[in-house]
C-alpha cells in the first residue's frame, strides 16, 4: 500500500501552525475533521448482514447459535453495546450511506416507490472515492434498480449485487434461489457458481487482492439471513437438536455461514499483512427476523438477549444490533467496550474522520462524528437520536417513534424507559420523570420540523441517455394495497394493487412501452403458469403459477392513454405514443377478460431513436 505523503505533509504544517499561534484550528461549521492515527491511510470494510439481531450472537449470550469466529473478533475489536440503526432494511441502508435519516431521503419504507435514495444524496461510496478510495460494494443495495439510483451510479466502482431488496424478490433476477444466481455486475445480469454468501465474500477477497496497494472502501451488505431461509444442508444439520423451529434452524445455519465466511475474510487479511491497518466493522442491518418464535402451544423458542421487540418494531428488539470494530494501527482499544449512544447514521462523518478523507456534508446530518467514544476519549450522554417506523406511502409524524439517549428510550411521545437498568424495557417510568419525558418530546418536535420540508419521492428517469430502455418492477408502486414484492406472489398473480409510478420524461419523442406479467427474462407469456420449482429439506419451493388471462392493456401518463389488446402467447403487450418531457404518474394496467384490472408487473419503456 501507498504512503500518503502530502498528507502527512499536510498534517505536520498544520500542527506546527497550531503550536506556534497557541490555539486549536478553528473547523469551518458542518466539515468534519480528519483524524489519522496510523502511518497509512488505512483500508475500511463494512460487513453488513441481513435480519441479524442482537441476540442472533454466541458472544451475547445465545445458548443455541454456532459463531465462534465472530466470537474471536469480538476480543479483538472494541465493542459497541448501544448501536443502532432502523427497524427494517432500506431506511437502516439509507442512513448508513448518507448519514442522514430515511425520512429525509425517499428511504422511510422497503418497497412501494419509498425505497429508493433520493438523486442528490450523497454517499458514503462517494465520499471515499472522492478521497482517492477504490471503492467496491457485493451484496444487497435495496435503494434503487433504476438509473440513478444504482449502487455504480452512487460512487462504488465495482458492485455485484441483487434487484430490490435481495434474493427472490421482485426486482431479483427469475428464480433466485440464494444457490448459482444471477446477480448484476454494474447492471448487467451474470450468472454465478456458489452460495449467495459465499460469492459475497469470494468477491470481496479477490477484490482486495486485485486493489490492495491502494486504499480500499468496501461494502459487504449481505442478504442472508433474509428469508427465504434457503441455506446449504449441513449448516442447517448443525442445529438439527436444538429447540428451534425448522425456519429458526435455517435461519440460525444462515448466520453460522457468515460467520465461517467473516472469519475466512479475517484470516486473508492477516495473511496479506493488511489487517492491522484496516478498519474492519461487522453490523447488522435491524433486529431479528427469526431469531425467537412464538409457537402455536404459545411456548417460545429461540433468544432475543432479553429484548422487547423483533424487526420492524420501534422497540429495542427492533433496532440495536451487534457492532464490532477494529483498526490495530488506529487509535482504538482492543476489547473494549462502550455503552454509549451511537448509530448508522454516524459512521459517515466517523469514518472519514479517522481514514483523513475530507468532508462537509451540504445536507443536514443526523449523525455525528463518534471518534471519541471510539477511542474511549470521551462520551455525550445527553446526545439524542430518533429511530421511526413508517413503512408507508407518506411519514406520518408520532408514528411508530423511539426518541433515544445513551440511557433513555421514549416510545410514541408517551412511554419511557431506561436501558441501563431494564434493558428488557419492561416498566414505564413515564410519570415519575415527566422533565425527561417533555425534554425528549422537544426534540421530537424539532426534529420533525427539519425532516419535513425535506420529504418528497424520487422520479425514475425514462428515456435518459443512461439507461435506455429502463424497467420498472411493481416493487415501486405507489399504493396503499398490498404489493407483491417478492416472486413467490408474481407466481400467484393474486395481488392487483391500484397505483402508479413516480416518472420523469427525460426528453420530448415517441416512445415503446412493453408491459409483462412476468419479468422479460423469464421467457413466459402472458398467461403461462410458471413451472414449480420444488423444495428441499433445505431450500423453499417456488410454487406454480397462476395462468391469468387478459384481454388488453392500458398505459395512462397525465392525460394521454394509450390501449392495446393482448395476445396472451407472447410475453408482452407492446403500446406505443408521443410524450412530451416532464413528471408524470404513469399507470399501466392489464385488462382480463372477465372485467378485473390487474398491473403490469413489470414494465419496459424504450425511447425510440429520432428519425
Amino acid at each position: 500500500m501507498k504512503n500518503n505523503m502530502l498528507i502527512k505533509i499536510s498534517l505536520l504544517a498544520c500542527l506546527l501552525v497550531c503550536i506556534s499561534c497557541g490555539e486549536e484550528k478553528k473547523v469551518e461549521k458542518g466539515t468534519v475533521p480528519t483524524l489519522i492515527t496510523a502511518e497509512e491511510k488505512p483500508n475500511v470494510i463494512i460487513v453488513f448482514t441481513d435480519d441479524q439481531g442482537y441476540g442472533d450472537l454466541a458472544a451475547h449470550g445465545n445458548p443455541y447459535i454456532k459463531t465462534p469466529y465472530l466470537s474471536a473478533f469480538g476480543k479483538e475489536a472494541m465493542e459497541l453495546t448501544n448501536f443502532h440503526v432502523g427497524t427494517t432494511c432500506a431506511p437502516s441502508r439509507a442512513g448508513l450511506m448518507t448519514g442522514r435519516n430515511g425520512n429525509r431521503n425517499n428511504a422511510w419504507h422497503t418497497i412501494g416507490g419509498c425505497s429508493i435514495l433520493l438523486e442528490d444524496e450523497k454517499t458514503i461510496a462517494q465520499v471515499f472515492e472522492e478521497g482517492g478510495y477504490k471503492t467496491a460494494m457485493f451484496g444487497k443495495w435495496h435503494l434503487g434498480d433504476n438509473y440513478p439510483f444504482r449502487p455504480f451510479d452512487r460512487g462504488f466502482q465495482e458492485t455485484l449485487y441483487n434487484g430490490g431488496g435481495g434474493v427472490q424478490q421482485t426486482p431479483d433476477y427469475w428464480n433466485n434461489t440464494y444457490f448459482d444466481d444471477t446477480y448484476f455486475r454494474n447492471g448487467e445480469p451474470e450468472k454465478v457458481k456458489g452460495y449467495a454468501t459465499d460469492v459475497w465474500f469470494n468477491e470481496a477477497i479477490k477484490y482486495v487482492q486485485r486493489t490492495k496497494e491502494e486504499p480500499f472502501f468496501l461494502y459487504l451488505p449481505l442478504n442472508a439471513a433474509h428469508s427465504p431461509f434457503n441455506v446449504p444442508e449441513e449448516y442447517a444439520k448443525m442445529y438439527e437438536d436444538a429447540p428451534l423451529t425448522d425456519a429458526q434452524k435455517r435461519f440460525y445455519g444462515m448466520i453460522t455461514n457468515i460467520d465461517e465466511n467473516f472469519g475466512k475474510l479475517v484470516s486473508f487479511l492477516k495473511d496479506e499483512k493488511l489487517f492491522d491497518n484496516t478498519i474492519i466493522i461487522f453490523t447488522t442491518d435491524n433486529g431479528t427476523a427469526a431469531g425467537i418464535a412464538k409457537n402455536k402451544d404459545g411456548s417460545v423458542s429461540g433468544y432475543n438477549a432479553g429484548l422487547r421487540g423483533t424487526k420492524g418494531s420501534h422497540y429495542d428488539g427492533g433496532h440495536k444490533v451487534p457492532f464490532y470494530i477494529s483498526w490495530p494501527d488506529g487509535d482504538i482499544e482492543k476489547g473494549a467496550v462502550s455503552n454509549e449512544l451511537v448509530a448508522n447514521v454516524d459512521l459517515l462523518p466517523t469514518l472519514t474522520r479517522m481514514a483523513g478523507v475530507s468532508f462537509k456534508s451540504k445536507k443536514p446530518l443526523d449523525g455525528t462524528d463518534m471518534t471519541s467514544v471510539l477511542t474511549a476519549k470521551g462520551n455525550d450522554s445527553e446526545r439524542m437520536l430518533v429511530i421511526d417506523t413508517q413503512r408507508g406511502q407518506w411519514p406520518e409524524k408520532g408514528k411508530n417513534s423511539c426518541v433515544m439517549s445513551t440511557e433513555w428510550r421514549l416510545i410514541d411521545g408517551a412511554e419511557l424507559y431506561n436501558t441501563v437498568t431494564d434493558p428488557g424495557q419492561k416498566n414505564d417510568v413515564a410519570s415519575e420523570h415527566p422533565e425527561i419525558v417533555q425534554k425528549m418530546q422537544s426534540f421530537y418536535d424539532s426534529w420533525w420540523t427539519s425532516i419535513e420540508p425535506e420529504m418528497r419521492y424520487a422520479e425514475i428517469p425514462v428515456g435518459h441517455k443512461e439507461a435506455n430502455p429502463v424497467t420498472i418492477t411493481v416493487h415501486d408502486m405507489h399504493t396503499t394495497n398490498n404489493i407483491p414484492w417478492n416472486q413467490v406472489q408474481i407466481r400467484q398473480g393474486e395481488y392487483a394493487p391500484n397505483g402508479y409510478y413516480s416518472v420523469n420524461i427525460v426528453e420530448d419523442g415517441d416512445y415503446e412501452f412493453k408491459l409483462y406479467r412476468y419479468p422479460p427474462e423469464s421467457g413466459l407469456s402472458l398467461n403461462a403458469a410458471s413451472d414449480e420449482i420444488m423444495a428441499s429439506s433445505t431450500v423453499d419451493e417456488l410454487p406454480v403459477g397462476r395462468s391469468i388471462v387478459f384481454e388488453r392493456a392500458e398505459v395512462q401518463l397525465g392525460d394521454i392513454t394509450l390501449k392495446e389488446n393482448a395476445d396472451v402467447d407472447r410475453p408482452y403487450v407492446q403500446l406505443e405514443g408521443n410524450l412530451k418531457k416532464g413528471s408524470y404518474e404513469l399507470h399501466s394496467d392489464f385488462l382480463t377478460v372477465e372485467g378485473g384490472r390487474i398491473p403490469a408487473y413489470y414494465i419496459v419503456i424504450n425511447k425510440k431513436a429520432n428519425l
